[in-house]
């Protein structure tokens, strides 16, 4: 029997980690569609986020009214790729994960951004549904480009 308890836990597990993928996948698609209050879902109301240079936002509604601020014009165009996962799960209801970044932002008519950095994230599991509870950006680089 223990070695079906086992499997279950580790059927769990992988389910858990599978739904916080799915949650960033859903976190980028948002930012890039624009899609501010399907993104607010992504978030518990109690929400933190330190995107670097204090830029740290306290409440899910502020998080998603910096994010419309400064991307949600029809000018700025946005591409975010999050890559190598690193989840760990650290209870039923809680887990952390570190995410690898590459975005590229347009600010039309003559600037763009590639940059590239990490994500520490921590999880909540809310009625079932995982939800980010804080988020840390950190950049290792960007290229800032004039165009002409």
């Amino acid at each position: 029997m223990a070695e079906l308890a086992d499997l279950e836990t580790q059927i769990r597990v992988l389910g858990d980690i599978e739904a916080i993928k799915k949650l960033k996948a859903k976190y980028w698609r948002c930012i890039d569609k624009k899609l501010w209050d399907e993104l607010e879902d992504c978030f518990v109301e109690d929400a933190v986020a330190d995107y670097g240079k204090n830029l740290n936002f306290q409440g899910r509604k502020a998080i998603i009214q910096f994010l419309k601020d400064n991307l949600g014009s029809d000018s700025v165009i946005t591409v975010h790729q999050g890559h190598n996962p690193e989840i760990e799960i650290t209870s039923d209801t809680t887990s952390r994960g570190i995410w690898a970044l590459h975005d590229y932002l347009v600010f039309q008519p003559n600037i763009t951004i590639n940059g590239w950095g990490h994500y520490e994230d921590e999880y909540v599991k809310q009625n079932g549904e995982w939800k980010k509870k804080s988020i840390k950006e950190t950049r290792l680089r960007e290229e800032w480009t004039r165009v002409k």
